[in-house]
């Protein structure tokens, strides 16, 4: 059975009422026959029928055996984090989202957890960053903002061999084209917010694990702290997934093409896409994925935050927000928006320099993307071309001053 098909018959109709649509049980407690005698549910973040749902789905898209849902991406990472004791140490990819470098700095670190970052595109870089302490390797492939492309099963094999956990922050990606547990992580990642809910709507994490006994810890920790998805949020994700093939395969088609429109037009620096043959990592992404995603980034040729914001500023159809993976697309800034909390130095060594912009490619027509693209770069052309002809105000002229015989 084709995933499509096998996607849009995982979610159950309702026994009780033949509902095709997932119910919402929009309670906060469960009835009881007894004292501890229940149909499966007592209080609501313990666990709800709606939540269930979702979370067998995601389970069944990743092919792992426990999902959990949560408030949002960043409380997903939080739980995974909690799987730590002080002490351990993380081995993270260079390139890494901003809301998880702060995580792990600004608020783990003081408890003892610490972080190092590498260039996990090179498996090599992982191996000298492994300590006896070592207890999680961090990955996001393809990274977030500049698309760099980890080997997953390479980084699988090391984990195991070194008694680690690797974690795969999948969000980019999505199931539809990637699925990080069948190629040896142990557990994946998503923000919901992104492509799963895919309506730019609704604020959701996603943990799946590859086996029980790390889904219990994960299911403790969602219980313990408390930070769970809603009813109608978890409805939400569920009727933004029963999409999801067919979005991110339009998603894909137009970011390929768009990439291959950047990198013909003169203000364009570096253009950043696992698609295109160029990409350092376009060989490891066609075999561990079935396509290339909808994000696209690029660099100016005139490398400054006033260039990158001129340009942000230009568009019509891109709109200019956080976030990405909705039906509209978007576009930002990471040095100023998603990847600020990072320091300088770190963002520009991972590769997100000042003029790098972040494209998610939306559900539009295609040419209409990029002609509106292509008008905001002329733009930016027109005025640099403005600006290097206006001819430089002369100098003042010093009077002359009549010489005074005495």
């Amino acid at each position: 059975m084709q995933a499509t098909t096998q996607l849009i018959h995982s979610i159950p109709v309702d026994p009780l009422t033949g509902a095709i649509s997932v119910p919402i049980y929009q309670t906060s407690t469960f009835v009881q026959e007894a004292p501890g005698v229940n149909k499966g549910y007592d209080y609501a973040r313990s666990g709800n029928p709606t939540r269930a749902a979702l979370e067998s789905l995601v389970a069944q898209l990743e092919n792992g055996h426990t999902g959990a849902a949560f408030a949002s991406g960043l409380a997903a990472i939080d739980a995974v984090v909690k799987l730590l004791e002080t002490g351990d140490e993380v081995i993270a990819v260079d390139d890494i989202y901003g809301g998880a470098f702060r995580l792990f700095e600004q608020v783990y670190r003081k408890f003892g957890i610490n972080v190092t970052y590498v260039d996990t595109t090179n498996p090599e870089n992982v191996l000298n960053a492994l300590t006896p302490k070592t207890k999680l390797i961090w990955i996001e492939t393809p990274t977030n903002p500049t698309l760099k492309i980890t080997d997953i099963k390479a980084i699988a094999a090391i984990a195991k061999e070194h008694g680690c956990w690797l974690c795969v922050d999948n969000t980019f990606a999505s199931p539809a084209l990637q699925k990080p547990l069948e190629l040896g992580a142990d557990l994946v990642v998503h923000s919901g917010t992104k492509y799963l809910g895919g309506h730019s709507d609704v604020i959701a994490g996603v943990v799946v694990t590859a086996n029980a006994d790390l889904g219990q810890k994960i299911r403790f920790y969602q219980n313990a702290t408390g930070a769970v998805l809603g009813p109608v949020d978890s409805w939400l994700l569920i009727r933004g997934i029963e999409t999801l093939h067919l979005r991110v395969r339009q998603h894909s088609a137009s970011a390929r093409a768009i990439a291959a429109f950047l990198q013909s037009h003169p203000a364009v620096d570096k253009v950043y896409y696992p698609g295109l043959a160029t990409h350092p990592g376009h060989s490891i992404a066609a075999s561990q994925s079935r396509g290339f995603g909808g994000i696209v980034s690029f660099s100016l040729k005139e490398d400054t935050q006033e260039a990158a914001t001129a340009f942000v500023t230009s568009t019509h159809l891109f709109k200019l927000a956080e976030s990405l993976g909705g039906i509209k697309s978007l576009v930002s800034h990471p040095a100023q928006m998603t990847h600020k909390s990072i320091p300088a130095e770190k963002r520009k060594a991972a590769g997100v320099v000042d003029s790098l912009v972040r494209l998610s490619a939306g559900l539009e027509d295609t040419e209409d993307l990029i002609e509106d693209l292509r008008q905001a770069l002329d733009s930016l052309l027109a005025k640099k071309t403005a600006a290097e002809q206006r001819p430089t105000a002369a100098a003042p002229q010093k009077k002359a001053v009549a010489e005074v015989v005495v």
